[in-house]
């Protein structure tokens, strides 16, 4: 009987440190910290001027800037960053045959962000945009290799709202629009990255603080992405745009990674 009961108080014992063991947690490693604008030399280390791929894309701005020019790239105030468009005329086509109205900024992380498995990001920052009709600022991820996947973490498409969308294919698409509030205030957006079952991503999007919509990006573990934000102008805005400068801020951003 003794015996019994010292075994069945071992037994006790060791399920309850099997229930007291803690659940195990990402790890989680700052990207890019929030003093990443304080300065250029700041911004700098982080980012590159203009897109991966060059001064233009789907819109009527040619982007323009580097270390010694900063028109359009601008931090005035140390924390944030601003982006300005400027209307202009005389401008070549893009190769496209787009034609250039603007002139504006972009700029895109250095370091390129892949879900690993068992990971994610947390990406989050505060932004002053636009909804003006013919503007188009977006903070947004796309692949580093073909296309896609994208993740547009917030665009403004001059209708007014916010949209955040997951591109699966060009015509598979989750998109959700919501209305976006007093354009010239700040506004808090985050994009929380998972890998879910070792090939697809979950991206859930908030906006000041309130869960708005989880999607799904299908093979996207393992996917490299440019992280972009840029202040295009026309193209699926709508047009005619602004006839003066336009521009589009950032503060408070952080990259969190938290693959293992």
């Amino acid at each position: 009987m003794v015996s019994s009961l010292i075994l069945s108080a071992l037994m006790l014992g060791a399920s309850a440190s099997v229930l007291l063991t803690p659940v195990s947690k990402r790890a989680e490693t700052t990207v890019i910290p929030t003093t990443v604008f304080n300065d250029y030399s700041a911004f700098q280390q982080y980012f590159n001027y203009l897109y991966p791929w060059g001064s233009d894309h789907n819109g009527a701005a040619r982007m323009v800037g580097n270390s010694s020019d900063h028109d359009y790239i601008t931090i005035k105030t140390p924390g944030t960053l601003t982006l300005t468009a400027q209307p202009v005329s005389g401008q070549p086509a893009t190769s496209s045959g787009v034609a250039i109205h603007y002139l504006s900024g972009t700029v895109y992380a250095k370091n390129s962000l892949t879900v690993e498995k068992g990971g994610g990001y947390d990406i989050s920052g505060s932004f002053q945009a636009t909804t003006t009709k013919g503007t188009w600022p977006a903070f947004w991820l796309t692949a580093t290799k073909g296309w896609p996947p994208e993740i547009d973490i917030a665009e403004w498409k001059g209708n007014g709202d916010i949209s955040f969308n997951t591109f699966n294919t060009s015509s598979q698409v989750a998109a959700k629009n919501v209305n976006y509030p007093n354009p010239s205030a700040f506004h808090d957006v985050k994009a929380e990255l998972r890998d879910e079952n070792g090939s697809d991503v979950s991206i859930t999007f908030y906006l000041d603080g309130t869960k708005v919509v989880t999607q799904v990006g299908k093979g996207y573990v393992g996917a490299g992405f440019w992280l972009i934000m840029d202040l295009q102008m026309d193209g699926s805005s709508g047009s005619p745009g602004p006839t003066t400068n336009t521009t589009y801020s950032l503060k408070n951003l952080q990259v969190t990674s938290l693959n293992p």
